[in-house]
């Protein structure tokens, strides 16, 4: 596994740092939700609750794949 050592700001936490990194890391498809889950110190149900919290969604599903679906 790699390893970054990054200085933060007074003003930012470490946990914070780890959260924000994972958070983007998963937004982005670089993690999965469990991967992310786990880098940021939390249980999955609590980062989906944190995901929740600042809008970014679990499940990236397209509109047209889902009316696709409903139709069917």
């Amino acid at each position: 596994m790699n390893q970054l050592t990054v200085e933060l700001p007074p003003n930012i936490s470490i946990e914070e740092a780890r959260l924000l990194l994972t958070i983007k890391l998963f937004e982005t498809g670089k993690l999965s939700l469990g991967q992310a889950a786990k880098l940021a110190g939390y249980s999955k149900r609590t980062f989906i609750e944190l995901l929740g919290k600042m809008g970014i969604p679990v499940v990236d599903y397209p509109a047209e794949e889902l009316e696709l679906e409903i139709s069917l």
